[in-house]
């Protein structure tokens, strides 16, 4: 019996290890995560879609006080998107609101319609260098913060990983704005089968300061970021929110914040450009 029961735990030992081993490890998983995020941002533009913001300022106690809503209806023009105005607070823009919009859309379709090769090569370059600058900063976080496996959950039928953040206090930034990374932690939801961002929260643990501290965003503010799987193809924003409590020059503010895509629908080289009369209704 004894030599049993040593056997059955050297077993379950070596089973333990096995499944030690193979249990992968917080900071590899992320890393491979900002690797495959880098093709959404190129496959988005591939894609129409409507985008509705909306913002809600709220009284010190928290209740809403106001509440503002755009819809967009983002075009590929030229090949870059656009967010043609189509909605305001839920409504389809109409008379005098709707004439601006379409004037400044029939605007900006002369404006591009103009542009020699030269000067669409300068704008793309400069997008490109955004975009880039964007993805340097995701990936300092490893660097920033310690990474820790908290679990696994589900998420719409897809099994996730989830990973917490936290800021390293010996943390040196290399690359513009990372120093931002030393006062939030965060929380990031990582589907198993494709490495992508399925969700991430961040939360501000010390004020931070922007334009030269014109923008003060107080300690607690909390931001959420949504992605959803697009034609089994591309990973695509879902929704993001944010609630910002802070300062504007010497004026506090106090929002809430949600930005929300939907109806994406891949483009097509052939697509025309249509009117100010042809333009989609507001989703209702």
């Amino acid at each position: 019996m004894g030599n049993r029961v040593l056997a059955a735990m050297l077993f379950l030992g070596v089973g333990l290890g096995l499944a030690q081993e193979a249990q992968p490890d917080a900071e590899s998983i992320v890393r491979r995560s900002l690797e495959r995020d880098s093709m959404n941002a190129s496959r988005l533009r591939d894609y129409t879609y409507t985008e509705n913001q909306r913002t809600e300022t709220l009284d010190n106690s928290g209740a809403v006080v106001k509440t503002v809503s755009t819809t967009l209806d983002v075009v590929n023009l030229y090949g870059r998107q656009y967010g043609r105005r189509i909605a305001k607070d839920g409504r389809p823009l109409a008379g005098k609101e709707k004439e601006k919009a379409d004037e400044e859309f029939e605007k900006e379709v002369r404006k591009r319609e103009m542009e020699t090769p030269a000067e669409r090569a300068k704008r793309e370059a400069e997008h490109e260098k955004e975009r880039a600058e964007a993805r340097k900063f995701l990936q300092e976080i490893p660097a920033a913060c310690y990474l820790k496996l908290a679990g696994a959950e589900t998420i719409d039928g897809r099994p996730v990983w989830v990973i917490e953040a936290t800021p390293r206090p010996d943390f040196h930034p290399t690359v513009k704005h990372a120093e931002l990374l030393r006062k939030m932690r965060g929380k990031i939801w990582i589907d198993q089968t494709s490495y992508q961002w399925v969700r991430a929260e961040a939360e501000v643990l010390q004020p931070i300061t922007f334009g030269g501290f014109l923008v003060k965003l107080d300690r607690g503010a909390r931001m959420t970021f949504l992605q959803t799987r697009v034609n089994d193809e591309v990973w695509l924003p879902a929704k993001i929110t944010a609630r910002l409590d802070g300062r504007l020059l010497i004026k506090h503010f106090n929002v809430a914040a949600e930005v929300s895509y939907s109806g994406y629908r891949k483009f097509q080289v052939d697509s025309r450009v249509i009117s100010g009369e042809e333009a989609p209704a507001a989703p209702r």
